[in-house]
């Protein structure tokens, strides 16, 4: 080698020495997950970011899921978006409405060149989430579905068999009524989101039509039918129930007053969501717990089809550096492993919702160790979803949850029939929904 070929030689090696390695692309992850699920969040934040060197995904938790959808819409609209936003399930008419805002889970993983099979997930799952052409809009994450859980040890007590949880309405009636009788509890049963719950989640078990345009699937353009008999029958045994003793309003939005009464063992049975799950037993130490699915009444439907889901996805947002897609799109094809979403379901509560992460847990044991930890996904799973236990899709629904509270403590006040009260949310739910159509 002569001396000038020498000199560049070893100048080029000393450059390359020299310059620091380049810094990993950083990308925003707004979510609305505080408490042990946040912290959870954050590590597997973490297992990615060490799995690579390229991306670093930063998780910035932004309060309650409504403060996080709304202040991502601010932040679009002020050109400061995250990257990924995480949005609860009933955010989803809203997102789908936005836009040139959204950058679809799809296209973003075609486009980017990452593996997209979207029949892994459970059916449920991939129906709510999907467009009127069956294309998944954004990455189901944390999905639940609600379920009962009830106190053993007080049906012991009361002379009910503890391994043998009511299935139908009039057996969660009866049983309250001899718990009651018996003095094991001063309460039968109380429930958490009488929205999703008692409403939302009666509707699709029962096989009834939410609204017109398969329960908002279908178009801006549909209006709430589920003023029917079933709902309002059921408003109306809560109502009795209540005056009754046997039923405690657990309060309204999320019910926040229904677990306490549950833990207390005033109540023997509580209705929530299987996300629950860790909550309940690290709560309810001083006595056995049951797991079960919600009931139904037999008299109208001889077997219950599917329950619908609640939970959130993560919505990719349009406007960022192109870079940072990419590294999004293997954030999303790393939280699709198995090993992954097993361990977050298996810590959370919250559902598995891929096939491969449900095989995984079965094979590892956990459901043996855990018995009642897949009430939630074998009641979601139990039947092919109908058009009416597909889900809901509506804009404007975080308002008309608000209604649905509002309505029923003016029945459980005694201030309106259960018609009344049931006919006057599907007429102001209806209102939020041509607001909404109007505005997109």
């Amino acid at each position: 080698m002569n001396k000038i070929a020498f000199f560049l030689s070893a100048g080029l090696t000393s450059l390359s020495l020299s310059v620091p390695a380049m810094a990993a692309t950083k990308i925003q992850w707004w979510h609305a997950m505080g408490g042990e699920n946040g912290a959870k969040l954050e590590q597997i934040a973490k297992g990615f970011n060490a799995s690579q060197a390229d991306y670093e995904i930063v998780p910035v938790y932004k309060g309650t899921y409504d403060e996080t959808l709304t202040g991502a819409i601010a932040a679009f609209r002020a050109k400061q978006q995250p990257a990924i936003v995480q949005v609860y399930e009933v955010g989803t008419g809203t997102m789908m409405a936005a836009q040139g805002a959204v950058y679809p889970v799809y296209q973003l993983m075609k486009d980017q060149g990452e593996p997209w099979d979207q029949n892994k997930f459970i059916a449920p799952v991939v129906g709510y989430y999907s467009d009127t052409s069956g294309n998944v809009l954004s990455l189901p994450f944390n999905s639940s579905t609600p379920i009962m859980y009830y106190n053993k040890d007080v049906f012991k007590k009361a002379g009910l068999d503890p391994e043998t949880p009511p299935k139908t309405w009039a057996e969660v009636e009866a049983f309250s009524r001899t718990i009651i009788k018996s003095g094991a509890a001063k309460c039968g049963f109380t429930s958490a989101w009488i929205s999703w719950i008692q409403t939302e989640n009666l509707n699709a078990l029962h096989d009834k039509p939410y609204s017109t345009k398969a329960n908002g699937f279908g178009g801006l353009d549909a209006e709430f039918t589920f003023n029917n008999d079933l709902t309002i029958r059921h408003w109306g045994n809560l109502k009795k129930w209540q005056d009754e003793g046997l039923f405690k309003f657990g309060g309204p939005v999320g019910g926040d007053n229904a677990p306490p009464m549950f833990y207390s063992q005033e109540c023997a049975m509580y209705m929530n969501s299987s996300a629950g799950r860790a909550g309940v037993i690290n709560n309810a130490k001083a006595f056995k717990v049951g797991f079960a699915p919600l009931p139904y009444y037999d008299d109208v439907i001889k077997q219950p089809l599917n329950s619908i889901i609640g939970g959130a996805t993560l919505w990719t947002l349009k406007g960022r550096p192109e870079e940072e897609y990419k590294g999004v799109a293997k954030f999303y094809t790393y939280l699709q492993k198995p090993e992954v979403q097993a361990d977050w379901h298996q810590f959370s509560g919250y559902l598995p919702i891929t096939e491969a992460a449900y095989k995984l847990s079965q094979e590892q044991g956990y459901y043996e160790k855990n018995p009642g930890a897949d009430v939630g996904i074998k009641q979601l799973t139990r039947v092919t979803p109908t058009e009416n236990s597909k889900g809901i899709r509506f804009g404007n629904y975080v308002q008309v949850r608000g209604i649905i509270d509002d309505e029923f403590a003016a029945l459980l006040g005694g201030k309106k029939t259960a018609k009344e009260a049931v006919d006057s949310v599907v007429a102001r739910g209806n209102e939020q929904l041509r607001d909404f159509e109007s505005a997109n």
